[in-house]
């Protein structure tokens, strides 16, 4: 079976699984908890369209999670079947921001790529933050200032309350020789971002925002 889940449904199912460790440890009622049970493997599914029965069978333990172990279990299994991000070489990335000299891309061997919905990295020299995101199978970048506000606030990508700072990036204006700048506050912590990113269309959103001219 090849793989099929992106990597926002993971972290989505993830959360369903904590719901579940929580539910257990804190309700006695079986009914309650059975109630529970049915509505995460709903929402999981819900998370998918056209899923094959097999596909259909590897996220059914989901219902059977009741505590940290039997959660790690079940995603390392179905951690297999993410699709990871795409692939970029430095050359590719640079290729990306073509008008940017001196860009400094960060090594990803270490990097899992299956846990990103998103790439993103800081050049604290220049106070720039870049994104790589991926749509239809292809890849594209944005830039722009990031100035942290060393608080937190709700991240306009994964809505998730984190330590955030201000994102702005200049587009072309209308009008020949104009600039129009555009950001809103996103994470701080790219990693955070992702785990927090359950639906990638607030990245998509997002991203459109700040490409609008």
């Amino acid at each position: 079976m090849e793989p099929f889940i992106r990597s926002d449904q993971f972290h989505f199912i993830k959360r369903q699984a904590q719901i579940l460790i929580n539910g257990h440890s804190s309700v006695n009622d079986r009914n309650v908890l059975q109630a529970l049970k049915g509505l995460s493997s709903d929402k999981t599914y819900g998370r998918f369209e056209d899923l094959t029965d097999e596909q259909r069978a590897l996220l059914e333990p989901i219902a059977s999670v009741h505590d940290k172990t039997s959660a790690e279990l079940f995603l390392e299994h179905i951690k297999a079947f993410v699709i990871p991000f795409k692939t970029v070489t430095q050359d590719h990335v640079k290729r990306l921001f073509p008008k940017v000299k001196k860009l400094k891309v960060p090594s990803l061997h270490e990097t899992d790529l299956r846990e990103l919905t998103y790439l993103s990295w800081e050049d604290k020299g220049t106070n720039r933050k870049y994104i790589v995101t991926e749509r239809n199978g292809k890849l594209s970048g944005v830039y722009g200032t990031f100035t942290p506000i060393h608080q937190k606030g709700i991240c306009a990508i994964c809505n998730g309350l984190e330590e955030v700072g201000m994102f702005l990036s200049e587009t072309k204006g209308a009008v020949q020789g104009t600039f129009t700048k555009r950001g809103n506050y996103i994470c701080q912590d790219a990693d955070i971002c992702n785990q927090n990113l359950v639906d990638y269309t607030e990245l998509h959103d997002f991203i459109d925002h700040i490409q609008k001219k």
